[in-house]
């Protein structure tokens, strides 16, 4: 008697239900592992050190004044020295405002306009990163805002020169829903 050969229904349904069966597995495992995350409690600044200084309440961040000097009219305004960034609108009203960690390169204070948005890449850190707003360059390097793409956000790595000015991820999605091509981009010291 010859061998009877199972129907290509057969075989598509086995194949399909082996693959679900492997992703489930898969994702079960990648959801039990760790998840990359900043310091819950980290408050960004400049320097590399190992020990995260409190972040602001949400009452301080929502309380935060735009600078003086800062112009007028919709932009984004970004503090060094406060290492800070707000969203003002038209009316010259901040409509939110963060703390960031800035890059290894600062931008010089001044006024400058977005002049390129990119979806994601990997940064010079070697982080992968979304929403980058560019505005400038300085000393060389790229300046741009973006946020990583897994939420953290590490330390600029010791003598690597960055221009990328990290936020959280929410910040790091209402800048780029905020920040288009030709807006408006004021720093202050």
């Amino acid at each position: 008697m010859p061998a009877r050969r199972l129907p290509s229904w057969a075989w598509v349904t086995g194949l399909t239900t082996g693959a679900i069966v492997a992703v489930v597995a898969l994702a079960v495992q990648a959801d039990g592992g760790t998840h990359p995350s900043a310091a819950a409690g980290a408050r960004p600044h400049a320097s590399a050190s190992a020990t995260p200084e409190p972040k602001p309440t949400p009452s301080a961040i929502t309380s935060a004044e735009v600078p003086d000097g800062s112009g007028t009219g919709r932009r984004i305004v970004y503090s060094l020295d406060q290492d800070r960034v707000w969203l003002v609108d038209a009316d010259d009203r901040a409509r939110s405002t963060f703390t960031v960690w800035p890059g290894t390169v600062d931008p010089k204070p001044g006024s400058y306009t977005i002049s390129l948005r990119k979806d994601a890449t990997t940064g010079s850190d070697g982080v992968d990163i979304e929403h980058i707003v560019y505005f400038t360059v300085s000393s060389g390097v790229n300046i741009a805002f973006s946020n990583a793409v897994d939420g953290s956000s590490p330390p600029p790595a010791s003598g690597t020169p960055t221009g990328g000015i990290r936020l959280h991820k929410a910040d790091g999605t209402a800048l780029w829903a905020f920040g288009a091509t030709g807006t408006n981009v004021r720093v202050v010291p």
